[in-house]
């Protein structure tokens, strides 16, 4: 589709790139986006990029609003004829999958579920065609993600699996939402995996928990130190099943300042990636591990 443009009110500039969720076209909007943020175009006062679409919010009294739409055409021009690369980083995630506390928590909420009599995680695994558990846990956390948004609640992010399409994970939310969800619940809806970043109502199925940290508004963290959000749009995510005895450990290491999550920088080019997705995902992956 052509990029659609539309104003939403006097002070933010709508803009959808695709009517459905690609690779390509979430490249496409934090291309956009980052080559706005570099722009320093005069009244921006925020861009909020998301799945295949961004919004700006500007300041009308300083810019007019065909003056920046006209900017912000001309800038998505300039973008279409340059490489799909972008300098990010990959950073490793351990995931306590099947924990007591989601599970809990799923129990609880079954009336609201589409499978009452099962778990989210034997649901997930059936409808997707897996004939384990274990199975269905070795294709979520085998190949990265790309967090192609954060928000919903401060901190989560949006992950889109990067797999072929045909190999993407579905897995439709609850039929109705919960009223609970644990911390740092790593959670499944639609073709998105997320973190949930605080306590709370939702509706994404529940796979596990991890034990590190993604927001923190105290900055206790040591590795929130910087900033109380951890991810951004654009970093790559490596989840790493880890059992119970791992996961105290690293909430011990959280507690005593000393924890540090596994990262490295990574040049990502999509068309590189689009010629042969699994080598390089492994050669992302070994870039990860080593020393």
């Amino acid at each position: 589709m052509q990029t659609r443009y539309s104003y939403g009110g006097d002070e933010h500039i709508f803009v959808e790139v695709s009517e459905e969720m690609s690779l390509a076209a979430f490249f496409k909007s934090l291309s956009i986006t980052q080559a706005i943020r570099n722009a320093n175009l005069p009244g921006v006062e925020e861009i909020c990029p998301a799945n295949a679409s961004f919004q700006v919010k500007y300041n009308p009294d300083i810019c007019a609003p065909e003056t920046m739409l006209a900017a912000i055409q001309d800038i998505e021009k300039a973008q279409a004829s340059g490489k799909a690369e972008i300098d990010t980083r990959i950073v490793e995630v351990p995931v306590f999958y099947q924990d007591p506390w989601t599970h809990e928590t799923l129990m609880r909420f079954r009336d609201r579920h589409q499978d009452p009599d099962g778990t989210d995680l034997s649901y997930a695994a059936r409808i997707n065609g897996y004939d384990s558990v274990d199975a269905f846990i070795e294709a979520h956390s085998g190949s990265p993600w790309f967090v192609t948004m954060v928000g919903f609640v401060s901190g989560l992010p949006f992950m889109f699996q990067m797999v072929e399409r045909e190999k993407q994970i579905q897995v439709p939310k609850y039929v109705r939402p919960r009223t609970d969800t644990p911390k740092q619940t790593v959670g499944y809806g639609g073709c998105f995996s997320c973190i949930y970043s605080v306590r709370g109502a939702g509706g994404y199925q529940m796979f596990g928990v991890t034990p590190m940290p993604i927001y923190d508004p105290a900055q206790s963290a040591a590795h929130l130190k910087d900033f109380l959000v951890y991810f951004k749009p654009g970093d790559i995510v490596k989840f790493k099943p880890i059992p119970e005895s791992e996961y105290h450990e690293i909430i011990k290491q959280v507690e005593d300042g000393t924890y540090q999550p596994r990262t490295k920088p990574v040049r990502f080019s999509l068309s590189e990636f689009e010629k042969d997705m699994a080598g390089y995902n492994a050669a992302m992956q070994e870039a990860l591990y080593e020393h």
